[in-house]
């Protein structure tokens, strides 16, 4: 990228590396891999999720009232971009988004949805003022929960040519990031390797089910048969923080909530059982955590 084309606070990062400072909840949901393997000491690897997941469709209303949806971008990487006028992080990378969108025009398609606390009419004025380049249409309820919930500011998924979700970056981040993933699903040179991960929640809360670790919940006293029953029970059970998410998805989603982690703590010593605080392996709780499949 052109450093005439940078924004004032790039100069303050490392290329490469993502800066996280949404608003609201913040979480670090940093998980890349796909296409090319070259590899140049100390770039940050590409990482893609493995297996990726169809991106949710919609059809919408762009801000000039002309129809809006990922089909139309058939073919094309997609950056899905939910944000906000008042959100301080999703104004300050406008300016990255506008030129990657011009230098890509022919190959990549950012689509920003504007979060419903905005007006309309605020909105279209914003982007008016701000020479936005690419399509920008109100996030309806609807679309927000398909894809797991937006729970800070900006948050951004990538979207391959074949219309999956490879990548999800929460917060504002070095928009080289978002230009190297475009390179990798392209097939052109990048710097740093490309790595894949399983998404365990960290792109689809609704894939959190998946997760064998949850961040901050300690398992080290159970047993694999309980591991097993204390992860379903977390994926059953409700957060009580007002989230609307289980235990499960709300510790991958916001590792600072110290309410999931105490209820998630205390599903850990239900199974664990009096015998494993005195140093004793530890007990199975009920014949449904010692068939686990059942």
């Amino acid at each position: 990228m052109n450093s005439s084309a940078k924004s004032p606070w790039l100069a303050l990062l490392f290329g490469g590396v993502c800066l996280v400072a949404g608003c609201g909840r913040t979480q670090s949901a940093h998980a890349d891999a796909k296409f090319a393997k070259q590899e140049v000491q100390g770039a940050e690897p590409i990482r893609f999720v493995k297996n990726p997941d169809a991106a949710p469709g919609f059809r919408l209303n762009d801000l000039d009232g002309k129809p809006l949806s990922l089909a139309d971008a058939k073919g094309k990487v997609v950056l899905l971009n939910f944000w906000a006028t008042w959100c301080g992080p999703c104004r300050a990378e406008i300016p990255d988004l506008v030129d990657l969108q011009k230098r890509y025009a022919d190959k990549l398609e950012i689509i920003a949805l504007a979060t419903e606390e905005d007006d309309a009419d605020q909105v279209r004025r914003f982007v008016l003022r701000s020479g936005i380049n690419y399509r920008v249409a109100m996030a309806p309820d609807g679309v927000v929960r398909a894809y797991g919930g937006v729970a800070a500011l900006p948050t951004s998924f990538v979207i391959d040519g074949q219309g999956r979700v490879v990548q999800k970056h929460i917060g504002l981040n070095d928009p080289t990031l978002y230009e190297r993933e475009l390179k990798a699903m392209l097939g052109m040179p990048v710097d740093g390797k490309i790595e894949y991960f399983e998404d365990n929640g960290q792109v689809f809360l609704k894939n959190a089910e998946r997760a064998t670790e949850l961040p901050g919940v300690d398992f080290s006293t159970l047993s694999a048969a309980q591991k097993t029953a204390a992860l379903r029970q977390m994926n059953a059970t409700p957060c009580d923080c007002g989230c609307t998410l289980t235990l499960a998805q709300c510790r991958i989603n916001d590792t600072a909530c110290r309410v999931s982690l105490a209820l998630a703590t205390q599903v850990v010593e239900k199974i664990s059982g009096p015998a494993a605080k005195k140093g004793s392996k530890p007990a199975v709780p009920d014949a449904a955590v010692q068939n686990p499949q059942n």
